[in-house]
C-alpha cells in the first residue's frame, strides 16, 4: 500500500478557532514532517480534537493557515485535499445497513470519478487495509453488529484504504484492547515511516511516549510544550497540564520513556492552570 504514499509534510501557523466567544485553539503552530508520527497530548478539553478537525478541513479556523507540502489549504481544491488527508474521528460514526467492506471501500471515493464505481483494484486495496487492521473477518458483517473497538478498527481501515499522505487520528486506541492498541499504534508508526505523515491525539501517555517521534502538549487550546517525548513528558509538565504528580523513567524492557502516576497535585484547581509562555 505504500506505493501510493508520497512525501508529505503538514504545518500550521497561528491557528485559532473561536466559537461562541471561546477560543478552543489559541495561536497554535506546529509542523509534522515526512516519516513522522506526531502525538498530540493534553487533558480533556485541551483542544486536541478541535485541532485535528481543523487539520482535516472539517472546521474552518478563525485565524491562521494550514499548509500541505507548502501549499495553503485554502488554495487546494477540496477533492485534492480529500485524497491527501484522512481523518479517523474519536467516535466511530454508526452507518446502519452497510457491510464493513462497503464502509472501507468508501475510503476509495476521493480517488474515483463522479460516476465511477469501485473496481477490482479498489477492493484489493480495501481488503488489504482490513487485513492490516485485523478486520477482514468482518467484511460481510454490518457495522452495527460489531463492538466499539471493532468498529474503530474498521474506520481506521477505511482511512488506510484512502491511501492518504497525511493520516489524522483522534484517540485511535481509546476503545481497543491491549493487543490491538499495540498493533494499531505499530501500524500507524509503520505507515508514517514508509513516507507518510501521521498526527494522532493520544490519551495514554505511555503509549504516546513509546510510539511517537514528537509530542505536542496542549492545554486550554495553547501549545504548552513540544519536542521529543523526553523534552515534553517531564514531571513539571505533567503536573501543570494534568494536575497529577508523576515519576518519569526509562522502561527497562522497551527502553521507552514511561510514567508512573502517584496522585493528584496538591492544590490543583478543577480548571487547567497552565499558562503558555
Amino acid at each position: 500500500m505504500t506505493a501510493a504514499v508520497r512525501a508529505a509534510s503538514l504545518s500550521v501557523e497561528g491557528l485559532t478557532y473561536t466559537i461562541q466567544g471561546k477560543k478552543l485553539l489559541d495561536n497554535v503552530s506546529l509542523r509534522a514532517g515526512q516519516g513522522e508520527l506526531v502525538g498530540v497530548i493534553g487533558p480533556n478539553g485541551a483542544g486536541k480534537s478541535t485541532l485535528l478537525r481543523a487539520l482535516a478541513g472539517v472546521i474552518e479556523p478563525s485565524d491562521g493557515d494550514c499548509y500541505l507540502e507548502g501549499r495553503r489549504f485554502v488554495e487546494m481544491p477540496a477533492r485534492e485535499r480529500a485524497r491527501a488527508i484522512a481523518l479517523v474521528p474519536q467516535v466511530a460514526p454508526m452507518a446502519h445497513g452497510f457491510t464493513c467492506l462497503e464502509l472501507v471501500l468508501m475510503g476509495r471515493y476521493p480517488h474515483m470519478g463522479r460516476f465511477q464505481i469501485e473496481g477490482a483494484s479498489d477492493e484489493d486495496i480495501a481488503r488489504q487495509a482490513m487485513r492490516l487492521t485485523d478486520t477482514e473477518q468482518f467484511a460481510e458483517r454490518t457495522i452495527e453488529t460489531l463492538s466499539g473497538g471493532e468498529r474503530q478498527r474498521v474506520f481506521i481501515a477505511r482511512a488506510l484504504a484512502q491511501q492518504p499522505r497525511v493520516l489524522l487520528l483522534d484517540e485511535p486506541t481509546s476503545n481497543l484492547d491491549i493487543l490491538h492498541q499495540l498493533r494499531v499504534l505499530g501500524l500507524i508508526r509503520e505507515w508514517a515511516s514508509n513516507g507518510a505523515t501521521a498526527i494522532a491525539a493520544v490519551h495514554d501517555l505511555n503509549m504516546a511516549a513509546r510510539h511517537c517521534d514528537f509530542l505536542i502538549l496542549l492545554s486550554n487550546g495553547k501549545v504548552i510544550s513540544e519536542g521529543m517525548p523526553e523534552d515534553v513528558l517531564t514531571a513539571e509538565n505533567v503536573s501543570g497540564a494534568y494536575g497529577v504528580e508523576s515519576v518519569i523513567y526509562r522502561d527497562p524492557h522497551t527502553d521507552a520513556l514511561a510514567l508512573s502516576l502517584i496522585g493528584p497535585s496538591a492544590g490543583f484547581p478543577h480548571r487547567n492552570r497552565v499558562k503558555a509562555p
